[in-house]
């Protein structure tokens, strides 16, 4: 699938990894999500990209929202009870908000 108009992009930098949701429209108008997954690696004097890219779609939001929440809270509630999770909490310097649009409307 072709990549269409940017109109809103998050970045989450976490290490070697970047993170970037991205909503993107349709030729109809319509919008969708895109998260990436991207890896830094060495190669000799510079580095490689490696991308894992997700499409989520706007009937899809709330279960992909709903099942990502339940897991994380399983984890830190049943599986790591003793972890203190706000230590991994973001810093204002690691998110960045790319073309933000106030404008915009799911159906």
């Amino acid at each position: 699938m072709e990549d269409r108009e940017q109109i809103y992009s998050k970045r989450v930098r976490a290490g070697k990894r970047t993170y970037f949701f991205d909503v993107r429209s349709t030729r109809s108008n319509d919008y969708y999500l895109t998260i990436t997954e991207s890896r830094r690696h060495p190669q000799g004097d510079g580095f490689t990209y490696e991308k894992h890219k997700m499409f989520l779609y706007k009937e899809d939001f709330d279960k992909f929202v709903d099942a990502l929440k339940d897991t994380v809270d399983h984890v830190k509630t049943e599986l790591m009870p003793e972890v203190d999770f706000s230590q991994f909490e973001a810093k204002t310097d690691e998110v960045d908000v790319v073309g933000e649009s106030s404008d915009l409307k799911w159906e």
